[in-house]
């Protein structure tokens, strides 16, 4: 599965020949190098790794240094695996572009959402507020969680307060408008996890792909 790795760097809106307005997300994507192969015969399964972003020497460990050193590979910062669907190859070292991409396909881009903290029910979950009036205390209050006599207990999984945001998500099926290659952006339509400066996974879609 064709993937890169990128950064986010916002928002903005292209105009469509119709002069339709689209908002569209700016990635930095790639350029990504392969830094390790993997096969049947050695690891049980057909497997690339690839790097992105420059990483200083002096901030790996020398396991990772070796790992770099082995493959003569460049030190990098983030590192992922992609399998390989069938008859798909790649070369030690082989540079990932967003020009391997083709503009109008769907993409499933996976980031780490904006982390929200401490949260209550009603923005966490969606849960309607209690009554303003009559000297009301429970606003937004949980309110009754369980039964007194029986269970006399709440059950597990309750939505409740408790940490928001900070999860991995991905965004199926977005549309890749456009692509700048000498600047290695892609333009895609709509809204992606993660703010500002924060690493994304570029794929094409899994699902829902035009063919």
């Amino acid at each position: 599965m064709k993937t890169i790795l990128g950064k986010k760097i916002g928002m903005t809106q292209i105009f469509s020949e119709a002069g339709e307005a689209i908002p569209v997300t700016v990635i930095e994507a790639g350029p990504a190098v392969v830094t390790q192969i993997k096969t049947v015969e050695t690891d049980g399964y057909n497997a690339v790794q690839i790097g992105y972003g420059d990483a200083k020497e002096q901030r790996l460990n020398k396991p990772t240094k070796g790992h770099f050193a082995k493959w003569q590979a460049p030190l990098k910062k983030h590192l992922t695996e992609i399998r390989l669907d069938e008859g798909e190859t790649y070369e030690p070292n082989q540079v990932i572009t967003v020009a391997d991409f083709e503009a109008g396909k769907k993409l499933d881009v996976t980031g780490v959402s904006k982390g929200k903290g401490t949260q209550g029910n009603i923005k966490r979950h969606g849960h309607h507020r209690g009554p303003m009036t009559h000297g009301s205390k429970h606003k937004r209050l949980a309110g009754a969680l369980a039964a007194g006599t029986y269970p006399s207990r709440v059950f597990k999984g309750n939505a409740g307060p408790g940490r928001m945001g900070r999860d991995t998500i991905t965004v199926q099926n977005v549309v890749l408008v456009k692509i700048i290659e000498d600047r290695n952006l892609m333009l895609v339509k709509g809204a992606v996890p993660g703010g500002k400066g924060s690493l994304l996974r570029i794929q094409y879609a899994v699902k829902g792909q035009d063919k």
